[in-house]
């Protein structure tokens, strides 16, 4: 990724250093908060930072910082098109402050990532909404994105996982 940090009135975006992964991972429950999920989440910051940071990254992170203090992330990774034969590019959390909210920082980094997607030559830029987030889902379509009615996200985890596993 290039680290060249994005500046603008509002924050100062660049990528993530494992020195952030505190406010990172701060951030992160702040999300399950909001979507109401906290008791989903089992997260640690150790199992963040290996994702981010270990032998094997799984993922990326850009984070907006302010007066000194990270007040939004983005986490994301490439995955694959069959269809376009292209990588993508997916979103898989867009976090931003409440106090930042309305400041045009959600836009500036959907623009940094959706730029990043393009430097990559990927197909595609997607993310998951929750359907009952309209503020989000308008601000999505607004910015050009299609949220798109006929698929739905399928999972398995924990135990069903391991069963499935065999």
């Amino acid at each position: 990724m290039n680290d060249t940090a994005r500046t603008s009135a509002v924050a100062t975006i660049r990528a993530a250093t494992p020195a952030d992964i505190p406010a990172i991972f701060a951030l992160m429950y702040e999300l399950a908060e909001f979507e109401k999920l906290t008791h989903l989440f089992i997260a640690t910051e150790e199992g963040v930072h290996d994702a981010l940071f270990g032998a094997r990254p799984a993922a990326e992170a850009l984070v907006a910082e302010r007066d000194g203090e990270i007040v939004s992330y983005a986490l994301f990774f490439q995955n694959f098109s069959t269809f376009l034969g292209k990588r993508g590019l997916y979103l898989e959390d867009l976090y931003v402050r409440p106090s930042m909210r309305g400041s045009g920082l959600g836009t500036l980094m959907l623009k940094k990532l959706a730029a990043l997607a393009v430097e990559r030559q990927c197909g595609r830029f997607e993310w998951s909404v929750l359907d009952w987030n309209q503020n989000a889902i308008d601000f999505y379509e607004k910015m050009g994105a299609t949220v798109l009615p006929d698929w739905r996200i399928v999972r398995v985890t924990g135990e069903p996982l391991e069963r499935l596993a065999g």
